[in-house]
């Protein structure tokens, strides 16, 4: 590895940890959980997946995402059994992976992605103001100026900075710079300990201690599974983004195996579950990170922030990390999905927004499911309408009906209507050279064709069949 290249993947994944570690307490605190097993979980996952995974440059983690789904069960059931969870969910991640499930996420359209991201972007800034309160009450006069003041600053320094000099990712700069700041002048804000203290020892390997029966995978299957999904989701949808800022290609099969892999060492040394985190990733790329090495020394700061530099990362301003984070929710936000409202078809801009608002009130897995289903019946109906038949009499007084477009279950109504069984002639001949057959709602309705005009005394013939279509046919029993 290139001098240059090794200097940036570490500095980028040095900035990078800062921003993890108050995600990574907040989720945490938000499941219940001990911020330790917040810290170990991203250390772990974060490592493995950048070690092994299948996408240098993106960053892995405790997810909010994920931490939303297991508040229930930690609640009910307590931190053993999202332990045992944690490890479930991290073998149906190898299974998806092992299985080439991967690919899948080809099946999610542009304007859900945008709306993913969107939806992400106003997450993270929302996030952020949960900094603005001290308890249930928001900040108010000289503490909310100073804070406000030292966001702006911060949001100042990570704007401005790239026209001076790109030698150092102006985030890292920002926080740095801005925690100095605060030391020497003893300004009275909010820093990283007031969220939680954070001295650890190394995490221990010990099995979760729950009992090994089925009444225990009863519990733990629902949650684990609903886990893998929003994980996997939201990982594959971080790396198509990753591969479109960097302009190269992951692999999102073998993300998947690492992402399980390192979940399940997660949850066996005490840590929570995790995924690809947006926010990070985008600070790890914007630094300047894109190769394994950024994300290896992200999760390795953690670890070292546990360990022995607990009483320094303490002491950085919170307001320093939100500022960061600010300008990440405003770089993540796709704003060209704003300027092309008026040039693409209304049902994308529906997509979009709808994904969006989804994601923002409920959570990524249902706005993505959503989301596909709103474009996919879209293009079913505009699919189905684009079919239509050319019709004439031949000399013999027969008509032939030439057939156009693809016959599927959004379709077989408009195909049918194309036909007259009482009007038309005793021979009729129904040309497919240019029609395709794609499920069986398509056989069926070539089947109620038949039956029509058998009902009139008439015959129908069928040509020109692909082999697809004649597969297809035989397979579900029908004569063509």
């Amino acid at each position: 590895m290139k001098p240059a290249r090794l200097r940036a993947d570490i500095l980028a994944g040095l900035t990078t940890s800062f921003a993890l570690v108050p995600e990574c307490i907040a989720f945490a605190l938000v499941a219940h959980l001990n911020p330790l097993m917040g810290l170990y979980g991203a250390f772990i996952i974060c490592t493995l997946t950048a070690l092994f995974g299948g996408r240098p440059g993106m960053v892995s983690g405790a997810a909010g995402s994920m931490a939303v789904v297991i508040v229930a069960l930690v609640v009910q059931h307590g931190v053993e059994y999202l332990l045992a969870t944690v490890l479930l969910g991290g073998l149906i991640m190898i299974a998806f992976g092992v299985l080439r499930l991967g690919k899948l996420v080809r099946m999610v359209p542009y304007p859900v992605m945008l709306g993913f991201v969107n939806g992400l972007a106003i997450i993270i800034a929302l996030a952020q103001l949960e900094h603005f309160k001290t308890g249930e009450e928001w900040l108010s006069g000289t503490p909310l100026y100073l804070m406000l003041g030292l966001v702006a600053l911060t949001m100042a320094v990570v704007y401005l900075l790239p026209r001076l000099t790109r030698t150092v990712p102006p985030a890292l700069v920002a926080i740095l710079g801005v925690g100095l700041a605060v030391y020497l002048l003893g300004l009275p804000t909010r820093t990283l300990g007031d969220m939680a203290h954070i001295a650890g020892g190394l995490p221990a390997l010990s099995l979760p201690e729950v009992p090994w029966t089925l009444e225990t995978l009863k519990i733990i299957a629902p949650y684990a599974v609903l886990m893998a999904m929003v994980g996997l989701l939201e990982t594959l949808l971080t790396l198509n983004l990753t591969d479109e800022i960097t302009e190269s290609r992951g692999y999102p099969d073998r993300e998947c195996v690492a992402l399980g892999a390192a979940n399940i060492v997660s949850g066996a040394f005490g840590g929570m579950g995790g995924c690809a985190m947006i926010g990070q990733t985008v600070i790890n790329l914007s630094s300047g990170g894109r190769g394994r090495l950024s994300g290896v020394v992200a999760g390795v700061m953690i670890l070292l922030f546990v360990l022995f530099l607990s009483p320094l990362i303490e002491r950085i301003p919170l307001a320093a990390l939100v500022g960061v984070m600010f300008v990440v929710a405003q770089q993540t936000f796709a704003w060209g999905s704003l300027r092309v409202a008026g040039k693409v078809p209304l049902n994308d801009v529906l997509v979009i927004a709808a994904v969006t608002v989804i994601t923002v009130f409920t959570d990524l897995a249902t706005a993505v499911l959503c989301g596909i289903v709103i474009a996919a019946l879209n293009f079913a109906w505009h699919h189905a309408r684009e079919l239509y038949a050319d019709s004439h009499v031949e000399a013999d007084g027969s008509k032939l009906y030439r057939l156009h477009g693809t016959l599927f279950f959004a379709s077989s109504t408009p195909f049918l209507n194309q036909f007259d069984p009482a009007g038309d002639p005793a021979q009729v001949t129904l040309d497919c050279r240019h029609l395709s057959f794609v499920d069986y709602s398509a056989i069926a309705a070539l089947k109620t064709l038949r039956e029509r005009y058998a009902k009139a005394g008439k015959h129908l013939r069928v040509v020109h069949l692909s082999e697809r279509c004649k597969k297809l046919l035989k397979r579900a029993g029908e004569q063509h």
